[in-house]
């Protein structure tokens, strides 16, 4: 049989939270040269700054958008080493991999942080929150994962958003995995700072992160920056001032961000996105337990933006010849990340659509059948 990598030309589908599979128009944006001082440029990343805050369902007058340089973590670590206070104190609520890695770097910063862990397999209780909040008066901000990656778990955002506001503390939420793809009304859900990556649901490419925040909490930061690069209130200040960078910017992931911008606009935006994914996500999870795999989380639990399913109970299985076997044929998906359990992930957003999710099915039936694993089903009608 002839392996995927022998067809020249054609990319391989990315089921995975990112980076993921981006349509020829995004790719084909990418192919200009442009100068960051240029008009033309600084235009564009100022209409990405508005769009994205659209996306968010905010007023400009109310919240700002900053583009930060480097992966999503980097936009995560701005804004933990930017709008934390000296005497300040950061609550960390984990429910996996993701949230314990802002705790890592909390700590890194030599910032005072204490994680509140619940199981992988359980959203986060906006009751334990408001309790540690009223128990520990130096708590000054509070951390959620909106999209635990980890498993695709989503937590209650809005409701931990009230809890938070209550309890007069400042609001930060990694919604890396779906912001784009799950309604995010910032205002309402109490948001002081939100932070995703150009390489996720509004299906760019890696290069920049971005981060919305309430002007009137980053206002309040000057002189608490831990990083030149990362100060969050310096680059929103050199932004508005010119409309450029305070260092090199990733050109061509941002003229190929504000093309995907505009392809999510003529989708229908995030509804219709989110449509899309929830039925890449039925399909999947149907087509996965007909064969008998396993999901990790229970379904209510579940989101649309990544799926995490156990390991077969099999002696035949084993996960890096299923991943390279299927990567020979075009797919890729992802290793697990958890804990407590042996699973994989394969994730349902970028430019894929369900007859995408449907030839995934039929790769995973033949890898099944060649790594003769017996406890599967490998029939499509079964």
């Amino acid at each position: 049989m002839t392996s995927f990598e022998e067809v020249p030309g054609r990319d391989k589908r990315l089921f995975t939270p990112g980076p993921i599979t981006t349509s020829p128009t995004v790719k084909q944006a990418m192919l200009r040269d442009v100068g960051s001082r240029d008009t033309e440029f600084i235009a564009t990343v100022r209409d990405i700054r508005r769009r994205l805050v659209a996306v968010g369902e905010a007023s400009e007058d109310e919240y700002t958008c900053i583009l930060m340089q480097g992966s999503g973590t980097c936009g995560l670590e701005s804004v933990v080493a930017s709008t934390i206070p000296p005497d300040g104190k950061l609550l960390v609520a984990v429910n996996g991999a993701y949230g314990q890695r802002v705790v890592t770097m909390t700590r890194m910063l030599g910032i005072a942080v204490e994680a509140l862990e619940f199981a992988e397999d359980q959203p986060i209780d906006p009751a334990a929150v408001a309790d540690t909040l009223a128990a520990d008066g130096a708590i000054t901000h509070v951390c959620v994962t909106h999209c635990e990656t980890t498993t695709g778990i989503m937590n209650p955002l809005q409701a931990i958003g009230e809890v938070v506001a209550e309890a007069g503390k400042v609001f930060f939420v990694d919604a890396m995995s779906c912001f784009g793809a799950v309604r995010t009304n910032l205002a309402d859900c109490r948001v002081d700072y939100l932070v995703s990556s150009a390489n996720k649901c509004i299906q760019g490419l890696p290069g920049f992160s971005f981060i919305l925040a309430k002007l009137a909490s980053l206002k309040a930061t000057g002189g608490w920056a831990r990083s030149l690069t990362m100060d969050l209130l310096a680059q929103y200040e050199g932004l508005e001032a010119n409309g450029q960078f305070r260092f090199t910017p990733p050109t061509s992931s941002l003229l190929a961000f504000h093309q995907a911008l505009l392809e999510l606009e003529a989708e229908g935006g995030v509804a219709a996105r989110a449509r899309r994914y929830e039925e890449n996500f039925r399909v999947l999870t149907e087509g996965m337990t007909a064969m008998g795999f396993r999901p990790y989380l229970k379904p209510e639990h579940m989101g649309h933006i990544i799926t995490t399913f156990h390991y077969p109970d099999d002696p035949a299985f084993d996960f890096e010849q299923f991943y390279h076997r299927l990567s020979d044929r075009g797919y890729v998906i992802y290793p697990g990340k958890l804990t407590q359990a042996a699973c994989f992930r394969i994730g349902n957003i970028g430019h894929i659509f369900a007859a995408d999710v449907r030839a995934l099915l039929g790769a995973i039936r033949q890898t099944v059948c060649d790594m003769n694993i017996t406890t599967l089903k490998t029939t499509p009608s079964q």
